[in-house]
Parts: structure tokens; sequence; C-alpha cells
């Protein structure tokens, strides 16, 4: 044969030679180094973990590349399961150096006669090496495979590569390792498990979908069958073990949906001190999965009412550990406004802040029993005025600061903060934690008192927390072991923070507003304050018992107005609900009152009638006076118009038909008033006259006159007509 030649073969030899050379070339290139570190491997997918005080995981994900939440040491698995995974995957795991070249043979064989791919023989360490370095499955990326597994066994012992391979091998909807598996298709954790939901485990891991027990879990018994004989024969079953295999039906149980705090690990990953993979924070898995459906189903409730988002907070006021952070809205987390905390978001609190007002009156020497004025009151805003009203519209004359703190009475409440002072309210404020309130005094003015500056949730379950911890304010903390510390301020006295958890928890004291039946009055004593904002954009319940202290905002946060829905109407319902679960396994206990606390009766005035009182049972300081006083404004002040006032003819009234009343608050029975206009006497009146608009620039000042004689002057104010 003259191709036989010397030469010839020469060339042969070395085409075949450059083959082999380029192909030990590619392979070299292509093999992959070895990692340093098995858990190095998942540094990419791994992310700052938060879990609940009971190691439950709060930020479950199952869309990572690897499984970075549920990893189990080896000695933790138990023995017939890892026998189970070794004998069905890998039954020479211990004797082979990465491949199995006695099992790839024989799956050849059997291939070739079957003419298709009926067997594999992947070892479980190429299985491990396919995890690290996914590539096509071919046989380039076979002969690769089997390259670094020899050099993965060289680097690991065996027990790192089985438990790395336990921990990671893939189930269906993205489950990887057999803890994630136990939970998915029996909801238990993988100790107890029985011997066929183990080897049923390590049939699952050859085909996820094809013997998916959801769907047909007969057909994997069969397969599971054959791996309970091999285990017979191997001595890893008992005869009595086997039958009962072989006899058992499949539990499977639904996995129990995961914890939805994200909101909460997010707040608590930006806040958290360095270091440290793994937050261990307060929260309570339980209970936040509770309030999330009181709060959902209350919500979806309301829709109809034009209401789509909501917010819970629930804390331990005791030890200041914040226990369920929930966010709650139409469409989800999926949802734009899903994606934001509405714990954390600057909202209009209403008058679900007046307790702190009342508290600093009652600091300053006021009483439950202080009689305040609830009467129509009108104020300049800007160059405008604003009458001020009652939520109901009705005004009760004479009334106690219980009563008009109980009802959530606004002009009591302006009365209040004159007296308070607005600065020296929104340093209190300020010194709670109230950071959100970023304005001067002189811009949120008096209608701090009715809650006209944006404060969060958060900031509100802390000031509550600070009444129901007698008077001292301490940051809500988050984090099991907090190495910072918070430092404790006393903003109230115990008395006075006693008298407030005593006048919101007295359901007689709210019934003006709320009437007998309200749905505050909640079965074990608890405080509770509603609130809601302009145009009902915003509803809010505070409450606290003995030992928790829960808030509630329901509102939308695009700003658009609810459909009247308002703090008791609409948040104090899922209030109740969330009291009834803390208080299902605590034993009750009444609100503390300060033993420094005298109870006497005193008379109270009738507010109909000045000349009849009543006797009533009232709480006092020692060092506060017995006989109820009266809270009162500055004497002899003009309340319309006010100073700088705009005005416009109505043109659809005649001239002559149009009045504006000159008011003057202060005075007396045996007094009369006299209206200076531009310098001239206008009337003679009481505290009320009737002028005839006309267009033009005014000044007014009124004189007040006693027994004929002037006894004071009041400032003089200007006034616009056009």
């Amino acid at each position: 044969m003259r191709f036989l030649t010397r030469k010839n073969v020469k060339r042969a030899g070395g085409c075949v030679f450059a083959i082999c050379l380029a192909f030990a070339f590619a392979t070299w290139v292509s093999v992959k180094p070895v990692e340093t570190s098995l858990k190095a491997l998942q540094s990419d997918a791994q992310a700052l973990q938060v879990v609940d005080r009971n190691g439950v995981p709060l930020t479950i994900t199952y869309q990572n590349p690897w499984n970075v939440y549920d990893n189990l040491p080896l000695y933790k698995m138990p023995s017939l399961l890892l026998q189970a995974f070794v004998l069905s995957e890998d039954k020479r795991f211990y004797a082979h150096g990465g491949v199995d070249w006695r099992a790839r043979a024989s799956a050849l064989v059997q291939n070739w006669k079957a003419r298709h791919v009926v067997r594999g023989a992947s070892t479980i360490t190429e299985q491990v090496v396919r995890m690290m370095n996914p590539r096509p499955r071919n046989l380039w990326s076979k002969w690769l495979e089997g390259w670094e597994a020899a050099s993965l066994e060289r680097a690991y012992d065996k027990a790192e590569i089985l438990e790395f391979y336990l921990n990671q091998v893939p189930y269906a909807s993205n489950r990887r390792g057999v803890a994630q598996a136990a939970r998915y298709y029996f909801d238990r954790d993988l100790s107890t498990l029985t011997p066929k939901e183990m080897l049923a485990l390590a049939v699952l891991a050859r085909a996820p979908s094809a013997y998916d027990l959801y769907k047909d879990n007969a057909k994997i018994d069969t397969v599971i069958a054959r791996l309970a004989a091999a285990m017979r024969q191997h001595g890893a079953l008992t005869q009595a073990q086997a039958a009962r295999i072989a006899q058992e039906k499949f539990a499977l149980a639904r996995p129990s949906e995961p914890v939805n705090a994200e909101h909460f690990a997010a707040f608590a990953r930006v806040n958290q001190p360095d270091g440290g993979n793994v937050i261990h924070s307060t929260l309570d898995a339980g209970l936040q999965q509770k309030v999330q459906r009181i709060l959902d189903e209350r919500v979806r409730a309301l829709g109809k009412k034009n209401l789509h988002n909501g917010a819970a907070l629930v804390a331990d006021h005791e030890t200041g550990e914040i226990l369920a952070w929930v966010v709650a809205g139409a469409g989800g987390d999926k949802a734009p406004a899903g994606q934001i905390d509405a714990v954390t978001v600057p909202r209009q609190p209403g008058s679900s802040q007046k307790p702190f007002l009342y508290a600093l009156a009652l600091d300053s020497g006021w009483t439950p029993a202080t009689i305040i004025e609830d009467a129509p009151l009108a104020e300049a805003v800007g160059t405008g005025l604003h009458n001020f009203r009652n939520y109901s519209n009705v005004h009760y004359g004479r009334i106690t600061l219980r009563e008009a703190l109980a009802n959530s009475l606004n002009i009591p409440a302006l009365l209040t903060v004159n007296h308070v002072g607005t600065e020296k309210y929104l340093a209190a404020l300020h010194r709670m934690g109230f950071a959100s309130l970023d304005r001067g005094a002189e811009i949120y003015d008096e209608g701090l008192a009715l809650g006209n500056g944006e404060v969060t949730l958060l900031e509100m379950v802390q000031g509550f927390a600070a009444i129901a911890r007698r008077g001292v304010y301490r940051p809500l903390r988050y984090l099991m072991d907090d190495p910072r510390g918070h430092k404790e301020e006393r903003i109230w006295s115990e008395e006075t923070a006693s008298l407030i958890g005593n006048i919101l928890s007295d359901p007689w004291a709210r019934q003006l507003e709320f009437g007998p039946g309200s749905v505050l009055n909640v079965p074990l004593q608890t405080a509770v304050k509603t609130g809601t904002s302009t145009d009902y954009r915003d509803a809010w319940v505070m409450g606290y018992n003995h030992k928790y202290v829960v808030g509630i905002w329901m509102g939308n946060l695009d700003h658009s107005a609810t459909d009247g829905v308002t703090g008791g109407t609409g948040p104090a319902l899922a209030l109740r609900s969330v009291f009834n679960e803390l208080n299902r396994h605590v034993p009750s206990r009444p609100l503390w009152l300060s033993p420094k606390l005298v109870k006497k009766d005193v008379c109270i005035e009738d507010p109909q009638d000045a000349a009849k009182c009543y006797m009533r049972s009232e709480f006092f300081a020692y060092d506060t006076e017995e006989k109820p006083r009266t809270a009162k404004r500055q004497q002899f002040e003009i309340v319309k118009p006010t100073d700088g006032l705009r005005m416009a003819v109505d043109p659809r009234i005649p001239l002559d038909k149009q009045m504006l009343p000159f008011t003057l608050r202060g005075l007396r029975e045996a007094q009369s008033v006299e209206w200076v206009l531009n310098g001239e006497t206008v009337a003679k009146s009481g505290e009320k006259f009737l002028w005839p608009v006309r267009r033009g620039k005014y000044s007014l000042y009124a004189r007040v006159m006693e027994s004929g004689k002037p006894v004071h002057i009041t400032p003089e104010i200007e006034y616009f007509v056009r």
C-alpha cells in the first residue's frame, strides 16, 4: 500500500499529535480552577440576612443561584438520608477520585444498546462541578467536568463535598438543598421526615419535574421501592422499615407562606451596626403574619371607600422591642405603592397626636378636671379667616380636660396649645424623636395642636410607648442585642403619663363624640386615640395596654382623599383584632396607675348652666389643686376680623345686605364695646357687632367700657375689602 509510506506515517502522526496537543490545550484553557472555599461560591448571592427573634428568616427569596438561607452541617442531617443519596446518586462516592469510570463504562454500554441516553453516570462530585460551572449538556462538558471533579476531590474531603451538594441540589420551584425541599413538599424540618419521605428527596433530586409529588405521587413509588431494596441489601434499612416504606402514603403539605417583612428588613439593613452577615431582629414572625392578614383584610374591605394603603407597627413598650412592622396595600409589593414603606413615610396625624399636648398641660398644673371652653372659634390663617370646628360640628360649652381629650375636640386643643406654647410643644416632640417635624414653631403655629405637621408611624408609636413607659422616652429597638444602646429621657412625670392612659381608656369620658358602644372600648383596659387628617386623607389609631403599643395608619400613598374614612371607622377595627391576638396568651392586667395620684370628689360645672354643678370622682396629683380651674385665653382679643384679612364683596348679593361681624373675646357681663374704625367710633355693642361691608382699607380697634369708663383698648388691626 503506497500511502503507508514512512513520510505519510510521519504526517499522520504529526496530525494526531497536533490534534491531541490542541485538545489538551483546549482542555487546559477550559478547565476552571477550584475555588479556594466552597462557601465563597455563595458570596455573589449572599445578602445580609435578617431573622426574627427565633431565627426565622425574614428575607427569603428563591431567585438566588445558591441556597444562602437553609444550609445545614452534615452532622445535623439524618444518616438515613445521607445513605439514600449516596446509594441513589453515587454508590462508589467514597471510593473514586471524582469520576466513577466503571459507572461511565456501564452507562456507555446501556446507552449504545438503547440507541439513546437511558442512564447518566455523573458522580456527586461532578454534579457539584456542574452547579459551580454550568455548561451545555454535551460530551465536551462531560470531559471538562471529569477534570474539574478530580481537582475538587484533591482540594476538599468527601464530607465537605457531600455537605455542599446536599445543601445546593436543585428541586422544584427554585428550591435548593434538602432542607428547603423538606419544607416545600412536607412543610416540616428535615429531622422530622419519615424514611419514605427521605428516600423521596433522594429520588426527586434526579428529576424534580418528572417525579412531581404534587402532580402524581404514585409515580415515584416504584423508584423508591427499588432504592429501598438496594438499601436493604446494603444494610441501611431493616426489613420492617422497608415494609413500612412500601405501605406508607405521602402526607403532602404545601409550605406556609414566607414571612412578608421586606420593608422591615430594608430598614434593619440600612440602620444596622457594622459587622456580621445576619441581623438578629426583635420581630416576631408569627405575629407579623397575623397582623399582616388583619391589615390586608381591613384595607381590602375599605377599598370601596377609596382607601388602598395601610401600615401597622407593634412593639413591647416594656422592653422597647419592635414585634411587627407591616405594610399593606392594593396590589401588594408588586404595585408601585408597595415599594414604599408606609411605616416611615411622614403623614399628618390629625388628633392622634393630642395626648402629647395634654400631657404637657397636665405637667404645667392643669388637672383632668380643668374646665376648657368648647365654643366656636375663628383664627387668622395668612390673610384669611379659618373657622375651627369639631368633627361632629357640635360644641359642648364648658367641659373638663378629661372630656376634651377623650372626645378629641379641636377647640379645647387650640386653647391648650395657647396655654402650653407652640414652641414648648414642638420642643417636647423633638425630644421624643419626631425628626419629621423639621420646620419652626411659627410655621406650624396653633395647627400643631390639630396635627398639621407630618410625622411617621414609627415616631408616633415611639411617642405612645413613652406615655406607656410612665413618661420616659427611649427609641424602639429592632436588634435582639443592640451594641449601641439608647439613652432614656423623661418627657412627662409618672403621674401625668398615668393620667393620660386613664383618660384614653375611659369609655364614659368619650361618649360625647363616640357614643356608649364605641369600637374603641377594647375589653382589656387599653388606652386608645384616633386621628383623621384634612379631607380624610389619613386615618390613624394608636393604642397601648399594660404591655404592648400598637399604631395603625390607613390612607393612600398618592395623597388622594378617601371616601370619608376616619380613625374610628377605618383602622380602629384592625386595632381591636391586633390586641385580641396580643392578649391571647398574656395574663391580663390593667394599665399602671401611679400611687402618687389621689382620687377625690369634685363639683364639675354644668356646661349648660354655670350656676349648677355635679359631683364627680377625679384623679389629682398631690401637688395640684382639687378645685377645677378654668382654662382661659388672653382677654379682650378681636376674633373677627383678623389682622391682615383680605376679603371681597360678593357680586351676587346687594352690597347693603352684606355684613362683616366684629367679634371681641373676653367680654364680661357688665362690660360693653366701642368699635373704633379708621379713628371714628362706629358702634357701641356687646361682644359682637354687624358692620355693613364697604370697599376700602380699614384700621380697627375696640375700647372696652365698664361703668362708663374705658378699662382696656385692644391693639389695632388692619383689614381690606375689595
